[in-house]
């Protein structure tokens, strides 16, 4: 009887890689590696390679220096790859008993595919794409119903004008044309972009129009706090094709204690009224559950509620803002911070769900694939306040380098000498030989910035990366098992 080798790889989506967060992701569309591998190369495991056993007969692989995400792989297969200890062709392999000889070959060459199994030198490199799509945050409203602890903007009631929201959109899509990209990504934020939703509706028309003129695909997301959201406008939202991100940090009195009214009301409830009310609208709403001190025991409570809606989420570690009053004691202490986030994953793995969940489960890491920027700043993002004015990120709005009536305001950000410096990974110190560089891409660069003073050394949350990695790949890994195989 033949034993087949079966290798499962989930295949991410563009949704899985951007999400739906605050934060501008890279702009990469996500592509596990299409290779020819050559047959009469030598071949082996490489060094580095994380296994874990999922059951008696399946095993989680991941190369953290390769170029695909995690990979789920049966016995015959586990068994085909312990056969390349050494260097050897892949037609050279040790024949598991009741394998078919066309299937062992088959398997193996997969799995280089997979890196898996590598060839070459052993340092492993990163392969750059140019990013196809640029993200741009436009700052609708200042105005805001609430005053949560963590926020940065300096609230005010004033809106941005139609005649400023054109000349936005007109120059993000200069900038597209400029830079070559094949795709913009307009966030209408704010302040809450629901208390200006007129020139929401106005503007991604406009955008649309832009769109068919250029040749360019247009995504949209409305970024909102979910509690003036009507009828009409989830409608506009379905209809459109426009994604909703809502921010819920977790049930009742932990969201409150972070998310109130002006008044100091709590906004749990309202919360989860527009919540619901999207979905009965047919508008699935992303959650951005940002992490402090205050909320990382309570993790598991804000992961059930996105659960039990199958809805999708990610879990963001508070960021430091000089605006902030009392930073530090928001961010919570590492190992407090670990212990949360394994006690929402010990949830996650009582009820795993079918939507893949790894690229979103800690922070600005990401496992669609290897990355050398934790996100797009300076490089495939602008962020167009309420007055026209242009900053390399939204947590640097109140700095703008350039505005709308330049000809490529993202051009001027990435010349400006006084932007964000976004370097890549590998120019990181702490992180130029760490073997999940390409995972983390060494975590926000503001961030470390605001707490260290530099831009070029690792995150203050490396530690915490590093805890939980192998936690979210082995849950991905179970995940996979239950639904991945299931399909095949």
């Amino acid at each position: 009887m033949s034993i087949k080798p079966a290798i499962y790889a989930c295949v991410p989506t563009l949704y899985d890689a951007g999400g739906d967060c605050a934060c501008p992701d890279g702009g990469l569309s996500p592509a596990l590696p299409i290779i020819a591998p050559n047959i009469a190369a030598l071949w082996r495991i490489p060094p580095d390679l994380v296994r874990t056993r999922l059951d008696e007969e399946h095993t989680l692989l991941f190369n953290p220096t390769g170029q695909s995400g995690p990979v789920v792989v049966n016995r015959s297969a586990a068994a085909l790859l312990d056969g390349f200890c050494s260097a050897r062709r892949l037609d050279d392999f040790a024949l598991p008993s009741g394998v078919d000889p066309a299937d062992g070959l088959s398997a193996t060459q997969r799995l280089a595919e997979l890196s898996l199994l590598v060839s070459g030198p052993i340092a492993p490199t990163l392969e750059r794409r140019a990013p196809q799509t640029l993200t741009a945050w436009l700052h609708t409203t200042n105005a805001c119903n609430l005053a949560c602890s963590y926020c940065y903007i300096d609230k005010s009631a004033e809106p941005m004008s139609e005649e400023t929201g054109r000349q936005a959109v007109d120059a993000v899509f200069r900038s597209a044309l400029a830079g070559g990209f094949r795709a913009v990504k307009l966030k209408y934020a704010g302040g809450e972009a629901t208390l200006n939703f007129k020139l929401v509706m106005l503007l991604h028309r406009y955008a649309k129009g832009l769109a068919q003129q250029y040749n360019l695909d247009l995504h949209g997301v409305v970024l909102s706090n979910g509690i003036a959201l009507t009828r009409p406008m989830l409608d506009f939202l379905r209809d459109e094709g426009i994604r909703l991100s809502i921010s819920l940090d977790g049930v009742g009195e932990t969201h409150d204690r972070q998310r109130a009214f002006v008044n100091g009301k709590g906004s749990f409830t309202h919360v989860q009224r527009g919540i619901d009310r999207a979905l009965a609208q047919g508008v699935t709403p992303f959650l951005s559950i940002t992490v402090t001190a205050e909320s990382a025991d309570h993790l598991p409570e804000a992961v059930a509620f996105a659960l039990d809606r199958d809805l999708p989420f990610n879990l963001n570690f508070y960021r430091d803002h000089s605006a902030i009053a009392g930073p530090v004691a928001l961010r919570a202490d590492n190992e407090r911070l670990v212990a949360g986030m394994q006690a929402a994953f010990a949830l996650i793995e009582e009820r795993l769900p079918q939507r893949r969940v790894i690229d979103s489960l800690v922070d600005r890491s990401a496992f669609h694939e290897p990355h050398e920027y934790a996100c797009g700043a300076g490089h495939n993002y602008l962020v167009i306040d309420q007055t026209g004015g242009v900053s390399a990120c939204q947590m640097e709005i109140e700095r703008p380098l350039s505005d709308v009536f330049a000809d490529d305001p993202l051009g001027e950000i990435r010349l400006h000498s006084g932007a964000l410096k976004n370097v890549p990974v590998t120019e990181k110190e702490g992180c130029r030989e760490c073997d999940w560089r390409f995972w983390c891409a060494g975590g926000c660069s503001l961030l470390t910035q605001r707490v260290t003073g530099r831009t070029d050394i690792r995150s203050p949350y490396c530690d915490v990366y590093k805890a939980l990695y192998p936690d979210v790949l082995r849950l991905e890994g179970l995940r996979m098992l239950k639904w991945e195989t299931a399909l095949h």
